[in-house]
């Protein structure tokens, strides 16, 4: 039994979309952030692709095509 958690064993965020909205639930069944999207011109102006392409950080999520790094 390992004695240790590895990245790839770390639940991942849940990332959404809905009109003028961000939200960001860090685990499953948890209350979700909002975050409006007028505090992050970038992701209100980008396509699903580039939403889409993020990684969960120590920090938050980063929005790899968008060089976006949004705090939680």
């Amino acid at each position: 039994m390992p004695l240790f958690t590895s990245r790839k064993q770390q639940k991942q965020a849940k990332v959404t979309f809905s009109p003028g909205l961000l939200l960001i639930e860090k685990e499953e069944g948890a209350k979700p952030q909002v975050f409006p999207l007028e505090f992050f011109p970038q992701l209100a102006n980008a396509t699903d692709e580039e939403r889409n392409d993020w990684t969960q950080t120590d920090k938050g999520i980063h929005f790899n095509k968008l060089d976006l790094d949004v705090n939680l």
